[in-house]
């Protein structure tokens, strides 16, 4: 770390404060506020002569600026509360950034409260100055129990990754300090409520598949690793590491990263190359685990040597990429693109099942069948006898046998109260229903199915 440098950000921490407290104490237009503005400004002109572009972040309890812990939050207590009563955690300034931009900046930061739902929207935009996280809640409002705030959880956390993703894009590093928060609650929902959180992986949103990929794969890889016994911090790794496997791609030419056909093999030499460039990226992004870049690096290999970077041999692969990568073969099957029609379960299971065990680990797979079995939870299915149903639960002895909740009758017609069945259980009467024989679309329905669970 290089003394000037540090010295340097230091002072600027210090002017940063100041003119924020100013603006806090003072009616706009008074001299002192000026004075501390034009501080900042040439605090940020010393730091833009070394860099392009200067990033502060609050980072567990610790304040960063670029790659340097700087202090303790506490030692910059009212400038690091009013950041957080803001919501905001990272704090990027391009050079160029005028006197002008920080007043309008420092403006939003004293009058943005995260608790306003709005907040998000409230912030201006400015040129030279981006805020890293908005209103990313610090807690899950309502029950770990209730569909409704989990589905909340769920749509935020797509939308997390890709600030996440842009932040890659934009800054050549993607968010950790988001990625983190957004883990912490998809963790927090694995360990109390995974069957719920797995079912919205079955939504299908075509619009946003790199997003939505990016969270199905997390919550997918920390699914089986809680099933594994893995918890705490542990799986928090594993789960960002998986959000951030396909990281690399925001270096693919978009040309061939959105081709609406099936890549060239010129073109697929390419996109190849988007595990060594995730791996790289990774590396050099502060506050990511260890596991994050060997994830992304190796989650297109083959335990028998297959697969890409070629010419890599691994004796063994990370537990944590190969988690990750059944789970991203199997999203990646299932949702459908322009090239590709999605695939049911049983088929993406044969495919994770094929080659006599070469491919992937044969434990691994199982105990991923006795997850997600045949029919997902929170899948729409129809019953031999004609019912409408939606699964609730996986019966892992004999996956075609769920336990379900019967929402439309054999005529057709939607049931007042539905009612539960546990479709393995032996029955005499022949019109009970006894086994799934086809999944249904919900998009044909007037219902939410997993709003019914």
């Amino acid at each position: 770390m290089s003394a000037p440098r540090f010295q340097l950000a230091d002072e600027l921490l210090r002017r940063f404060a100041a003119s924020l407290r100013s603006a806090q104490l003072y009616s706009p237009g008074h001299p002192i506020i000026a004075r501390n503005l034009a501080s900042l400004s040439a605090a940020f002109q010393m730091l833009h002569g070394l860099q392009p572009t200067v990033t502060i972040g609050l980072v567990g309890e610790e304040v960063i600026v670029d790659d340097m812990p700087m202090a303790r939050a506490d030692a910059l207590g009212p400038f690091v509360r009013r950041l957080q009563q803001a919501g905001v955690e990272r704090i990027t300034v391009d050079r160029g950034v005028t006197v002008d931009e920080i007043t309008t900046f420092l403006a939003a930061i004293t009058t943005i409260d995260a608790r306003d739902s709005n907040a998000a929207e409230s912030f201006p935009a400015i040129a030279h100055v981006r805020v890293g996280r908005v209103t990313v809640e610090q807690r899950i409002e309502g029950s770990l129990t209730d569909m409704a705030t989990i589905k909340r959880l769920y749509s935020d956390a797509v939308t997390v990754a890709g600030n996440i993703w842009d932040s890659a894009q934009t800054d050549g590093r993607p968010d950790a300090t988001a990625a983190r928060s957004m883990i912490d609650g998809l963790a927090q929902a694995v360990a109390q409520n995974r069957t719920a959180l797995l079912a919205l992986t079955t939504l299908k949103n075509y619009d946003n598949y790199t997003f939505t990929h990016m969270v199905n794969v997390s919550i997918l890889t920390m699914g089986q690793a809680r099933g594994l016994g893995i918890d705490g911090p542990l799986l928090r790794e594993f789960g960002l590491a998986a959000l951030m496997h396909d990281i690399g791609k925001v270096r693919t030419p978009l040309d061939i990263l959105n081709k609406p056909d099936k890549l060239t093999d010129a073109e697929f030499l390419i996109m190849k190359r988007h595990v060594v460039d995730g791996a790289e990226i990774l590396r050099m992004t502060p506050d990511v685990p260890a596991l994050a870049p060997v994830v992304a690096f190796e989650h297109h290999l083959r335990i028998d040597g297959s697969g890409y970077p070629s010419g890599v041999n691994r004796s063994a692969l990370n537990i944590g990429t190969m988690l990750c990568s059944i789970a991203d073969v199997y999203d990646a099957m299932r949702s459908q693109r322009h090239y590709q029609k999605a695939f049911p379960t049983d088929r993406i299971l044969a495919v994770l099942q094929r080659n006599d065990g070469t491919q992937f680990d044969q434990h691994l797979v199982r105990r991923f069948v006795q997850l997600i079995g045949i029919y997902p939870v929170g899948n729409l299915v129809r019953l031999n006898t004609g019912e409408t149903a939606v699964v609730m639960n996986v019966y892992a002895p004999d996956p075609y046998r769920p336990h379900v909740r019967v929402l439309i009758d054999r005529d057709g017609k939607r049931l007042d109260l539905p009612y539960e069945l546990n479709l393995w259980e032996p029955a005499e009467d022949p019109q009970r229903p006894a086994s799934v024989v086809a999944p249904l679309d919900p998009a044909d329905y007037q219902f939410d199915p997993l709003l019914l669970m």
